[in-house]
């Protein structure tokens, strides 16, 4: 017999209704009346939250198919700012003024007061519906490096600039004008020969695991240097919605949605053209080990202003000789000074592209978005859960060979190779990096699975989930009320509490509500076509 807590779950699924819904409790300042609320999770994948999961999926579509044969340029300028947005502006400049006055002063506990003050004005700034920070963005200077193409990559063309997102229209014979875009599928190289439809090695020993691992990695870093070279070649702002999934082989790929449409054998020879090189200390001989680790050193003498200048409060020791290991920048030095280095990796596309032309409106269109967003509730680990032992084993090698690569420059596994990570810190040990790429259930890729240009719908993603919600409340006769987002606080119920519901009757509310809602859209869609409403009432009555 199953459990009633489990049928309440699965009848909550069914209606759509979030399985782990977040309790939160809302003070009005004004009133001082408190209300709780059960707010959705908004998980992404379906193994935690299918319902949110789904949302959001349908979510994506819709920004998918509104940004993709757009037929007019996008509205890019933003709002103008409001009173309250200057106001808070100009306090921050006076914050900021008293801070440069007691830095020049000397006074180190006056200028740490006034640094909390104003990273607390920062948050209130992007509360205020701001983007970004007063200050910008990088602050350190960014390193250099020649831009020469490689001498096994062909060159490409590049066209002028025109400052459009539309792409190129076409005009039938009976004057229809039509604006084809493109349907893209990008793979990375082969790294030893696949059995037929299982995606696991014929010779796991041939197999290039180290370089399947690399690529993983920086899978991230070969599509924006596409893109770049796409925009180059084409001559226009090429706008693109873009979502990364594994292979079978374990390997990610990329499915991309392009605005617009180039020739196919320009495409393929761009993606043929792409590369990326990888420009860090080498990390293909290991000098530290098991229990043979460099040991950390905490540096005695702090500086004036109380912040080491490359962030570190002590420094890895060889401990053989006691010689301190290069730091990352020391590394990244050595690196530039050097004539003859040598990337220590360079990730190319492989072989099949495929490239398709496709036209709005059509079911190929609508086919294509379905693929798009087919495995987002799937995390890219999904697959290593099979009963298949074949491909277990070809997951656990690749994971293995993930152990003890560099995810980024702040990871420890640069220890392994005699070198200290960016902004070091003690305890760091090789192959324990909690970093996003060493995770299995990520496969090496850290990046985002959905990857949308700026001007792709003219809307961010709030925005679409703000229309999909505006649709719904006057589809159910609602009005948003309109009030200041000032006037509530929103605090989260304490796990523990004694007056929180329990999760089976938090659901079967939540339930109710749902059918409440969705009684009242059939009612209201059955009233604007003509037909006769639905009487659910007696439905219920006779239950």
């Amino acid at each position: 017999m199953p459990l009633a807590l489990d049928v309440a779950i699965e009848v909550a699924k069914l209606n759509g209704v979030c399985i782990r819904p977040i309790e939160m409790r809302r003070q009005d300042i004004v009133t001082g009346r408190e209300e709780t609320f059960d707010i959705p999770c908004g998980a992404t994948q379906e193994a935690k939250c299918p319902p949110c999961a789904k949302r959001n999926r349908y979510l994506r579509m819709a920004q998918c198919r509104e940004g993709w044969h757009l037929e007019a340029e996008p509205v890019t300028d933003p709002d103008p700012a409001t009173e309250d947005q200057r106001w808070l502006i100009e306090f921050r400049a006076d914050v900021q003024a008293k801070r440069d006055e007691a830095e020049r002063d000397g006074m180190s506990e006056d200028v740490a007061d006034w640094d909390a003050a104003i990273q607390a004005i920062d948050a209130e700034i992007n509360q205020a519906g701001m983007r970004g920070t007063v200050l910008g963005g990088r602050t350190a200077p960014k390193r250099s490096r020649s831009t020469r193409r490689r001498q096994d990559a062909p060159d490409l063309p590049r066209r002028a600039m025109r400052n459009t997102t539309l792409g190129r229209a076409f005009t039938g014979a009976d004057g229809k004008v039509f604006r084809p875009s493109l349907f893209l599928t990008l793979t990375l190289p082969s790294y030893g020969r696949i059995r037929s439809g299982q995606g696991v090695p014929v010779d796991p020993a041939g197999y290039d695991y180290r370089r399947a691992a690399r690529d993983a990695l920086h899978f991230s870093k070969l599509v924006d240097r596409f893109v770049q070279n796409l925009r180059r070649v084409a001559g226009y702002d090429v706008q693109y919605f873009a979502t990364v999934e594994p292979q079978k082989r374990l390997a990610p790929h990329l499915h991309m949605a392009i605005r617009g449409t180039l020739p196919r054998a320009e495409v393929k020879a761009i993606a043929a053209a792409t590369y990326h090189q990888v420009w860090w200390p080498a990390a293909d001989e290991v000098r530290f080990e098991g229990e043979h680790l460099p040991v950390w050193t905490p540096r005695a003498e702090l500086p004036d202003e109380g912040i080491y200048p490359d962030g570190q409060a002590g420094d890895y020791l060889d401990p053989d000789t006691g010689e301190m290991l290069p730091t990352w920048d020391e590394a990244l030095d050595r690196l530039d000074q050097d004539d003859d280095a040598e990337p220590l990796h360079v990730i190319r596309f492989g072989d099949q592209t495929d490239v398709q032309g496709v036209l709005a409106g059509t079911p190929d269109a609508d086919q294509c978005i379905r693929y798009l967003s087919k495995y987002l509730t799937k995390s890219l680990g999904d697959t290593l859960d099979t009963d298949d032992p074949a491909r277990r084993d070809h997951a656990a090698r690749l994971v293995e060979a993930l152990r003890y690569e560099p995810c980024s420059p702040s990871c420890p596994n640069w220890l392994r190779y005699g070198v200290q990570p960016k902004g070091a810190k003690p305890d760091m040990t090789p192959g324990r990096c909690r970093g996003k790429a060493h995770k299995p259930e990520h496969l090496g890729y850290a990046g985002r699975r959905v990857l949308v240009s700026r001007k792709w719908s003219n809307k961010t993603l709030a925005e679409h989930k703000r229309d999909r919600r505006t649709w719904a409340l006057e589809a159910l006769g609602l009005t948003e009320e309109a009030t200041d987002p000032h006037r509530y606080v929103w605090k989260p119920v304490p796990a523990g509490d004694t007056d929180t519901p329990s999760l089976a009757l938090r659901l079967l509310r939540m339930v109710a509500e749902r059918q409440r809602w969705r009684a009242t859209l059939l009612a209201r869609q059955a009233e604007a076509a003509g037909r006769p409403v639905p009487d659910f009432s007696a439905t219920k009555e006779a239950a």
